[in-house]
């Protein structure tokens, strides 16, 4: 698994502050709020909201909190009009970046986005310039202690493209619309699904053999990360696990 995952992987055992947890939840309700508006309220009848909704519940945010969200998003009031936009850029390095985002505000998205490229040595790219060489999937992280013939066995039965050790965990690859079928077929077998989304994964990756390199990287991923209106970031690094923990 690329250096991408394994660092949001690292950051999200990391991100229990308070203020962190708080920016988390504002960016996931207002995931929830997008797709309730957009294909309705009943998540069984909606694959996008029950994605979002599960995604919500699986970083702990409170089911009251989520249902307000929902009924706030589809009970005929006016409320925000948000915007889904999708950036393309380059990190130092020549690393690929992907930045999606949703926003009430394109002008201010997009300055934020580009001034934090530019400050951290990185460079805005025009849109399809860098796409081609990632794929939609989805991505789920299952808890380690499950025999990897076990998983197998319920995963790859439901439609599951990949299954790779990561760290204490199992990372389990799916197309973009098997997402909660596998999801559902693993945790029916008695595992624990610790999270799951729909990602970015890159076709081929751009090694960071050293520190400084990749501290530019996940410098600029993680600025652009922490920016309100951006919801995701997906690169095509790659680090080595030895960087990567004196980065963390």
């Amino acid at each position: 698994m690329s250096g991408h995952s394994k660092w949001a992987t690292i950051k999200h055992k990391k991100g229990a502050t308070d203020a962190k947890r708080a920016k988390v939840f504002a960016k996931l309700i207002r995931q929830v709020e997008v797709a309730a508006r957009e294909g309705g309220p009943d998540p069984d009848m909606n694959p996008s909201l029950r994605t979002m909704f599960q995604k919500a519940r699986d970083a702990s945010v409170p089911l009251d909190t989520i249902k307000q969200a929902i009924k706030r998003a589809t009970g005929g009031n006016e409320g925000v009009a948000y915007e889904s936009i999708t950036y393309e850029g380059y990190a130092p390095g020549g690393v690929a970046l992907i930045v999606e985002v949703l926003t009430d505000n394109r002008n201010r998205s997009g300055s934020d986005v580009k001034s934090t490229f530019t400050k951290r040595g990185g460079s805005m790219a025009e849109p399809g310039a860098v796409a081609w060489q990632f794929d939609r999937k989805g991505s789920l992280l299952v808890d380690g202690a499950v025999e990897e013939d076990d998983l197998m066995m319920a995963a790859i039965d439901a439609g599951a493209e990949d299954i790779e050790r990561e760290g204490d965990a199992w990372r389990v690859t799916t197309g973009p619309t098997d997402l909660h079928a596998v999801r559902t077929a693993i945790e029916e077998a008695g595992h624990k699904v610790t999270s799951g989304d729909l990602v970015m994964i890159a076709q081929n990756h751009v090694p960071l053999e050293d520190v400084g390199s990749a501290k530019k990287t996940l410098d600029l991923v993680d600025a652009l990360d922490d920016l309100d209106d951006v919801q995701a970031v997906f690169g095509n690094f790659d680090i080595a696990d030895d960087i990567l923990e004196q980065l963390a």
